[in-house]
């Protein structure tokens, strides 16, 4: 259920917002297959033997990578350069999906926290 509520999420927003999450989407995917779909806190998420190892939101000008960790994006400061954000969020432009690359990083990470 929660794997057609994260579609309806990305699905109900305007573009280009729909097409950049929607990328996010399946990388996250392609990375972590049997990772559980679930909406937690009202915004899509992705659990992999029950830790919750990322997400993400639109917002009204940008939209945001959730590691659900406060220490996940201060290990990769250096490069996330360029990027705005808080202690939990990644914020990134409604028109510039995150580099693959960058997104295993931040997930492998998290990963290995929840071991």
């Amino acid at each position: 259920m929660s794997s057609e509520e994260i579609e309806q999420y990305v699905g109900a927003l305007e573009e280009p917002k729909r097409s950049t999450l929607g990328a996010l989407h399946r990388t996250i995917l392609e990375i972590v297959p049997d990772a559980e779909q679930v909406i937690s806190y009202g915004l899509p998420a992705f659990r992999v033997q029950g830790k919750t190892v990322a997400g993400f939101a639109a917002f009204k000008s940008h939209l945001s990578y959730l590691p659900f960790s406060g220490s996940v994006l201060e290990q990769l400061a250096d490069e996330l350069d360029g990027y705005t954000m808080t202690k939990g969020s990644l914020h990134f432009e409604v028109d510039h999906p995150l580099p693959k690359e960058l997104v295993e990083k931040l997930i492998a990470i998290r990963l290995a926290q929840s071991r």
